[in-house]
């Protein structure tokens, strides 16, 4: 028999990972609520032709198929033969495959925006907390099965939404203790003037995906990777140059202003930055010209958190404006921004850096031990109306030395313990002891509640 174990890229999480994690998401959760965001959730599958093509040629690749149904009945072997061929020639067939788990959050809640639109009130402002899949490879901060919270608007065009996203990054990655967190902030608009001066329109893809590679594979690969992609000396030069933009915010929007002097499409995404970061003082913005984001959706914004610097970490965070994507499902004129946390990253950082609270495992508050059966009903009957007033309670399973049931209480990290003996159950009284002070006072029942609060 072989020893259990998990499929690659996934994980099982213990009870403190479950309550560490449980503490980023409901800080989330509560940010998200404070901006008037409301929750929804989407099937852990989509139909395959919902994702393909959304998220261009790598994303594509990385995208877990779900086989269908029945393909080893024998009365549906050739067609999933036909299938298998076809799978092994680089296309996806209906014969083999209609269903894939869902890459992401945001073309599910397009998808869930183009069915249900005539029902929203808009803008409709929706967060989703749940887990997605790619069939990437497993490394540090980077898993086959992972947790996105997603914060998205949808039905309005004003940039006022970019600088409450923005606010939200600040105000979550403030409470979590991130203080030195980095947002990076680009244009997709100034990316396609680029590609406007640089070969035309139709290179956007082309250069976004080779410049999302520059902080992983260097400038020298960048400029490999654009030369196989079609474009000249010339035009991978001018792309280099805008790459070597840098300076202050100012600087730098002056330094763009003047490269693409005239470029209207720049000049619109400029405008739109010099919006956003002069109303955003309080936030740790910066404009980052080198981001690009490689997925083919985003029009305008887009946004891209770093950890501190102290933790090899990547990205942390990301999104963008995506004014056309209702419309890939046949719903045109719906525009939208959205952002995401990538929790499992932040996980890695805050453990870490050590900034999860010291309580934050605590989940059983008193123990009550078991001094036998007479004993042991009394605490039982004691412990359940402390439970009426939500303290979290329990009563060792069996009458066993005082030391063990210390032992577990510390084990649990339960912070106090509750002993009545024989000579607590005559007097109505009970020993409760602070085990990380090391006190204990002898008190009456009627008041313990109100000790623990």
């Amino acid at each position: 028999m072989s020893k259990p174990s998990l499929p690659q890229g996934t994980r099982d999480f213990s009870s403190d990972t479950v309550r560490k994690r449980n503490f980023i998401f409901s800080t989330i959760r509560n940010v998200f609520e404070l901006y008037g965001f409301q929750p929804l959730e989407t099937p852990a599958m989509e139909n395959l032709d919902t994702l393909m093509g959304k998220y261009g040629e790598e994303g594509d690749r990385l995208i877990f198929k779900i086989l269908n149904n029945g393909l080893n009945d024998p009365k549906n072997s050739s067609k999933a033969t036909e299938g298998f061929h076809k799978a092994l020639e680089g296309k996806s067939s209906p014969l083999l495959t209609e269903r894939a788990l869902k890459y992401d959050l945001t073309i599910p809640f397009a998808r869930y925006v183009a069915m249900n639109h005539g029902q929203l009130t808009f803008p409709f402002k929706r967060y989703q907390i749940q887990p997605v899949w790619r069939a990437d490879r497993p490394q540090k901060g980077r898993y086959r099965e992972f947790t996105q919270c997603d914060a998205d608007i949808v039905g309005s065009t004003s940039l006022l939404n970019e600088i409450d996203l923005a606010n939200i990054y600040h105000s979550v990655f403030s409470k979590l203790g991130l203080h030195d967190y980095r947002l990076k902030i680009n244009n997709r608009k100034i990316l396609l003037a680029l590609a406007e001066i640089s070969g035309g329109a139709e290179f956007l893809t082309n250069i976004t995906i080779a410049i999302d590679k520059l902080e992983k594979i260097g400038i020298e690969k960048v400029k490999e990777e654009l030369s196989q992609r079609s474009l000249s000396n010339s035009q991978i030069e001018r792309i280099v140059n805008y790459l070597n933009i840098n300076g202050t915010n100012q600087e730098k929007l002056l330094k763009i202003r003047a490269l693409f002097h005239n470029n209207m499409t720049a000049e619109e995404g400029i405008k739109e930055l010099e919006y956003i970061v002069s109303r955003t003082t309080t936030v740790n913005i910066d404009i980052d010209l080198t981001l690009a984001r490689g997925l083919n959706y985003y029009t305008g914004t887009i946004y891209e958190v770093k950890a501190p610097d102290t933790v090899q970490m990547g990205s942390i965070g990301g999104g963008g404006r995506y004014d056309n994507l209702t419309e890939l499902f046949g719903v045109p004129n719906i525009a939208g921004v959205g952002i995401s946390f990538g929790v499992d990253r932040i996980y890695d950082v805050m453990d870490e850096l050590q900034l999860f609270p010291q309580n934050v495992n605590i989940g059983t508050k008193v123990l009550f031990f078991n001094m036998g059966e007479q004993e042991s009903w009394f605490a039982y009957q004691t412990m359940n109306k402390l439970r009426e007033k939500n303290i979290a309670c329990e009563l060792f399973h069996e009458a066993s030395k005082i030391d063990k049931q210390f032992k577990y209480a510390e084990r649990k990290n339960i912070p106090y313990v509750v002993i009545i003996g024989s000579n607590e159950l005559d007097n109505n009284t009970c020993i409760l002891k602070n085990l990380a002070k090391g006190q204990q006072e002898i008190i009456d029942i009627a008041v313990l509640s109100e000790k623990l609060v």
